[in-house]
């Protein structure tokens, strides 16, 4: 039984939770490293929710116990959750230890003169409780972890791949668990990495945030059809994404916010195209074609929207950017600067942000002049003058050309 002192001093802080979570996720777990690394939302919501939550149990349980799976039912959901992303396992010990350490502080601070037996009290309480908790979560995330090491997802992502590039039929389709029965859609996306993908990309963490947005693009993708799509996800034409392709089977069209749910899974504009095939035999002509129109419409800097990009709303490039004779001579328009990144990457900006060069210089980090001096040292070594529509035009076409002809290959996935 607890007394009634200890109880009143756990009410007192109990009314501290949100300036605790607060305080722990800035001062403590700030110590930890690698934790400044990993995504602002998983640091700044889930985690800060987390031990709000906790902070919350342990007190109100000293007033009132709750039953043992109430009380860490969500402790053992976030450690799954943490273990899909790939979180290391002592990083997440070490938060909750942390924690623990910070409630305490409360404790001590909170309790006065003559409190000092039900400060005993809880602090037994607390620690008997930490055993509990890290038991929870060791427990749910080994468990995660072998259920995701059990997974055959290489083995998924090939045969969609194949699927999707014509070279696998029905019949074998279906022999791996996917049908083919139509009618198909065939969905292509990609988006940029947003910034905070940057910060410690090569490391363990930044593999925890390309896990994370994978994910939500994934997520997005299945809530938007209400199912579990068939999908691959591969770098994007910048080298990073996410960019992919999935099939749809039995949808006659796609939801009219598929752009929007895709773009607020996962936090950036995602461009989508949905081009339908009529049966297994359309499927690979109709992926090619939803892919040309994702990098077309990001090439053009359209905005994503409603169930996604259409051929009609790129008809002209899309024509423009076939390969053939005459495309293999604008695609060589650039070859003069095929050596210089930086050029080819301040041409792609440029473009897709509709020639604005201040939006350009702020994609690039750069300062505005910069892009000035490289715009007019593309044209000095290309002979291609992006104040004329003509020339602009010619640009758009021989990159959009040069970006199909490196995909043509064919790359490996980013994973996920």
């Amino acid at each position: 039984m607890v007394t009634d002192d200890a109880r009143a001093l756990a009410l007192r802080c109990e009314t501290r939770a949100n300036s605790l979570a607060r305080r722990l996720s800035r001062e403590f777990f700030g110590t930890v490293p690698g934790y400044d690394l990993l995504p602002s939302d998983l640091k700044d919501l889930e985690i800060a929710a987390t031990v709000r939550h906790g902070v919350r149990t342990f007190l109100r349980g000293v007033i009132a116990p709750p039953s043992a799976a109430d009380a860490y039912r969500v402790f053992a959901e976030r450690a799954g959750q943490r273990a899909e992303e790939g979180v290391p396992l002592d990083l997440l010990l070490r938060a909750y230890a942390l924690g623990v350490h910070g409630l305490w502080q409360v404790l001590r601070r909170e309790a006065r003169p003559g409190e000092e037996a039900a400060l005993a009290e809880l602090v037994d309480l607390l620690l008997r409780t930490q055993s509990e908790v890290v038991g929870v979560v060791t427990r749910s995330y080994l468990d995660a972890a072998a259920a995701l090491a059990q997974e055959d997802r290489p083995g998924r992502d090939r045969l969609v791949r194949r699927i999707l590039d014509g070279t696998c039929g029905p019949e074998e389709a279906r022999a791996g668990g996917l049908s083919l029965d139509g009618p198909l859609l065939l969905v292509a996306f990609a988006a940029r990495a947003p910034h905070d993908e940057d910060r410690g990309r090569h490391g363990p963490q930044g593999a925890v945030v390309r896990r994370r947005r994978l994910r939500a693009v994934r997520s997005a993708l299945n809530r938007s059809f209400g199912t579990d799509v068939p999908a691959v996800l591969e770098p994007g034409p910048d080298g990073r994404g996410p960019a992919g392709r999935a099939l749809v089977a039995g949808r006659p069209e796609a939801p009219e916010d598929l752009a929007g749910s895709l773009s607020r899974g996962y936090g950036e504009p995602v461009h989508v195209a949905v081009v339908a095939a009529p049966d297994a035999s359309g499927i690979a002509e109709a992926a090619r074609t939803a892919g040309e129109i994702v990098r077309i419409a990001r090439a053009r800097g359209l905005v994503p929207d409603g169930p996604g990009h259409r051929l009609d709303d790129v008809l002209l490039e899309f024509h423009l950017s076939r390969p053939g004779p005459s495309g293999d001579r604008i695609a060589a328009l650039l070859d003069p600067v095929a050596r210089r990144p930086e050029l080819l990457a301040t041409l792609r900006a440029h473009l897709e942000l509709r020639m604005d060069r201040r939006a350009t210089a702020a994609r690039l980090g750069v300062h505005p002049n910069t892009v000035d001096k490289r715009l007019a040292r593309l044209t000095e070594l290309t002979g291609l003058d992006l104040t004329l529509p003509h020339d602009t035009a010619l640009a758009l076409a021989a990159q959009l050309l040069r970006e199909a002809r490196a995909d043509r290959p064919g790359r490996e996935p980013d994973g996920g």
